[in-house]
């Protein structure tokens, strides 16, 4: 009995929902919405994010840290330790110890900044309208007064109307349909996100690539010097090596892009996908679609990250001795695990 109780709420939520809370359809664009502009500098509502991004980082490290002169963590500062040392273990693994302290400060930020955010961006304050922009494209809107309140809002959805009205941009007569809304009192918005997903902005991904990019090439020329690193690009002694070096050099060069787009089009069509169905279902359908998402952000924040740790392991490695493993600073190779014992008298 319970079973068909639930199934039968869930078909009244999903009917409920296609019928009377759909919204206008959702503005889909690749390139981040301007907020507001700083002289000539234009801001973002993917940058502004981005600041919010930082601000809770900032804000989860000082709550979790602000005890630590007790010997034994506990609660949240215990939670975040046992994270991070268990990302630790998992960058020496792959590395080596030494080269683990080195690497870890970079390929901890990369992945802990783009899952954090990655999952804020899944918060019901995201692509949320916070500005409207008066048009002649965009969603037709009543408006009301509320005392000395000026409101302009989009009425529920009726059956017969399944969403709200809209007018496209590249419509000849967008004008003339604007105009005719406002002569019946409504008006024509173009409706703007405060928060939105910062992955879901090319910058972002790009910015961080090249990030990765700049350290990996760093450690390399620092642990083997400028003129070994750069042997392995360069090389004149015989035709076959410098054809390898270029196409070493063409493979360092096209990680930017594998890396930037890799992130932007999963984040990017994650996105999309929750709006359409938010559209098309305001209730229920939808929330699996979140838990999907929830993977998928820390999957790519792992797969950025170990990618960054593969590479600089690479980087920091001579040529002929990536089979014998990792190699310490300075090029010199790890200790030996076990010591020969001599034999006994």
């Amino acid at each position: 009995m319970t079973k068909w109780l639930l199934i039968a709420g869930a078909l009244v939520l999903f009917v409920f929902g296609f019928i009377f809370l759909r919204g206008p359809v959702p503005h889909i664009a690749i390139a981040a919405e301007e907020l507001f502009k700083v002289g000539p500098v234009s801001v973002t509502n993917t940058m502004f994010t981005s600041w919010v991004t930082v601000i809770l980082l900032l804000g989860i490290v000082f709550f979790a840290t602000r005890k630590t002169w007790t010997l034994v963590p506990s609660g949240f500062q215990n939670f975040l330790e046992a994270i991070i040392e268990g990302f630790y273990n998992v960058v020496a693994g792959v590395a080596g110890d030494t080269n683990a302290r080195r690497f870890f400060p970079i390929v901890a930020t990369i992945f802990f900044f783009i899952t954090v955010s990655n999952w804020f961006s899944l918060t019901p304050v995201f692509n949320m309208w916070g500005g409207a922009i008066e048009s002649d494209h965009g969603v037709v809107v009543e408006k009301a007064t509320i005392g000395s309140l000026d409101v302009r809002y989009v009425p529920f959805s009726q059956p017969g109307e399944l969403s709200a009205e809209t007018i496209e941009e590249d419509d000849p007569e967008a004008h003339e349909k604007a105009e005719h809304a406002r002569e019946e009192g409504k008006d024509v918005v173009e409706l703007i996100p405060l928060f939105r997903g910062i992955n879901t902005d090319l910058n972002t991904p790009l910015a961080i690539a090249i990030m990765s990019f700049i350290a990996v090439e760093t450690w390399g020329i620092r642990s083997l010097g400028f003129f070994t690193y750069a042997n392995k690009f360069i090389n004149f002694s015989s035709p076959i090596a410098f054809f390898v070096g270029f196409l070493e050099l063409i493979s360092e060069l096209v990680r930017l892009v594998s890396f930037t787009f890799r992130l932007f089009g999963n984040m990017f069509a994650g996105e999309v996908v929750i709006l359409m169905f938010t559209f098309l279902t305001p209730l229920l359908v939808t929330l699996p679609f979140y838990g999907l998402e929830l993977f998928v952000g820390v999957i790519q924040a792992f797969i950025f990250a170990m990618l960054t740790l593969v590479f600089a392991v690479m980087a920091v490695s001579h040529h002929g001795d990536e089979e014998h493993g990792p190699i310490e600073e300075h090029g010199e190779h790890a200790p030996p695990q076990h010591a020969v014992s001599e034999p006994a008298h």
